[in-house]
């Protein structure tokens, strides 16, 4: 069973997938910061002040704070501001993965047109394709010459 667990788990698609899930939670903490510490106080300067991680909508008349994390202390809110933050954070993830991607194929398919293109053979000189014509009429004129012979001769 100790076997089977190593032939799994150093199987390469599993390894692929483990260095996959780090590298990922690493650019999850580069993205968040990008739209936390970037995007969102560009946002706001432009619209006057707009920030997203303070707007929530009270479930209750207990809660009275004016941010998000005093009204959560105070009672059940939902925090419609981080969701947006966090759509935004999913919309800037999914564009880098797809230009990543996007730049993979296009990578893969100038290699794959490269592979498909055989170099072309080298051209057959004139005299050598000459008496291969005449070696192959030969082989089947010489046959048909023996049945003519075998016949006889044609009188009319």
């Amino acid at each position: 069973m100790i076997d089977e667990f190593k032939t799994f788990a150093l199987r390469g698609n599993v390894v692929d997938l483990a260095v996959g899930v780090i590298i990922g939670a690493a650019f999850s903490r580069i993205v968040s910061s990008l739209v936390d510490d970037v995007f969102t106080p560009v946002l706001g300067a432009v619209t006057g002040g707009l920030d997203f991680t303070n707007y929530f909508i009270a479930l209750s008349s207990d809660v009275t704070a004016t941010t998000l994390a005093e009204a959560r202390a105070q009672g059940a809110v939902i925090a419609y501001g981080a969701f947006l933050t966090a759509t935004i954070n999913f919309l800037i993830v999914a564009w880098v993965l797809f230009l990543l991607i996007r730049g993979i194929n296009r990578l893969r398919a100038a290699q794959d047109r490269r592979v498909e293109t055989p170099p072309a053979p080298p051209e057959i000189p004139a005299d050598v394709k000459l008496l291969s014509e005449i070696r192959d009429l030969l082989a089947t004129g010489g046959e048909a010459t023996r049945k003519k012979s075998a016949e006889g001769p044609k009188t009319d």
